[in-house]
């Protein structure tokens, strides 16, 4: 799950996480808007077969409080995915997957400068995306299809300690894909950490209109194997762990931000594609 109603936060000038949420509240009656973009390469670690995979997407998402402790979530996703192969390029584009999410605070602690939270959050994913599209030869495979065709459940639990020096926010969830036809993509564990320091300026003052924070960001990403007709795809699912060091330019109404997405750890099984970095840029404002 592509991060994507991840690390919207409050008005106030508090950094959040880039690749995933934050237990920062949006405020009763505010509106928060996200833009993010992510440029994916993907390679084959067994030379002889080629394949070089692109995958550029741009994630809208707007939030709302609802009350103080609950956040709804809406996420949009437009993709292009192109695959290089020894035979030639394949690809495709459009809408994907529709997510609707809430997430709501059951435990916050506050004191001078620095604030604790706890939320669980819910969500689905609805099959707004074409699953179907085709080329000259044929049905595309599913990893290059704009949308999965399932309609998919996902949940965590999300802590966050922010101060006006630092954040720390710890993320866990996981996210149950069902079939759609013959496929079924493996269920999706993931374990993530993201720490944020303020670089600039060192002093605080009054007269501070925004703050650079540098980000280290942490993904522990575990996928089972897909399905195809019953059977398991062997070379499909595995586990990774990314690195991502980023920074944030922060200010009461609005977040500039861009990281670099690196795997460090891939255990993935048979000849599936591994990741070789993702580039992220995004924005944010509440109004």
């Amino acid at each position: 799950m592509c991060a994507a109603f991840l690390g919207l936060r409050s008005g106030n000038s508090y950094a959040a996480p880039i690749t995933f949420n934050t237990a920062l509240p949006v405020s009763q009656e505010e509106f928060i808007f996200r833009e993010l973009v992510t440029v994916g390469k993907a390679s084959d670690s067994f030379g002889g077969l080629g394949r070089k995979m692109t995958v550029v997407t741009a994630t809208t998402v707007m939030a709302y409080g609802v009350t103080s402790k609950l956040a709804l979530f809406g996420v949009v996703p437009v993709t292009f995915k192109e695959l290089q192969t020894q035979e030639g390029k394949r690809d495709a584009n459009g809408v994907g997957d529709a997510r609707l999410v809430a997430r709501f605070t059951v435990y916050r602690k506050d004191a001078v400068g620095k604030t604790y939270r706890i939320a669980p959050f819910i969500g689905v994913k609805a099959p707004t995306g074409d699953d179907t599209r085709t080329d000259e030869l044929g049905l595309l495979p599913a990893s290059l299809q704009p949308g999965t065709g399932s309609w998919d459940v996902f949940g965590g639990l999300i802590a966050t300690y922010a101060s006006v020096d630092w954040n720390l926010d710890i993320q866990a969830s996981y996210r149950a894909n069902t079939r759609a036809g013959d496929f079924e993509r493996g269920d999706v564990a993931r374990a993530d950490a993201s720490f944020q320091y303020r670089l600039l300026p060192r002093t605080l003052s009054r007269h501070d209109k925004g703050y650079v924070y540098g980000v280290l960001e942490a993904n522990l990403v575990h996928q089972n194997e897909a399905r195809m007709g019953g059977v398991l795809d062997p070379n499909s699912g595995g586990t990774t762990l990314y690195l991502v060091p980023g920074v944030q330019y922060a200010t009461r109404r609005w977040i500039a931000e861009m990281a670099l997405q690196l795997p460090v750890i891939q255990d993935l099984n048979g000849s599936a594609l591994e990741r070789d970095f993702t580039v992220l840029a995004g924005l944010r404002v509440n109004f």
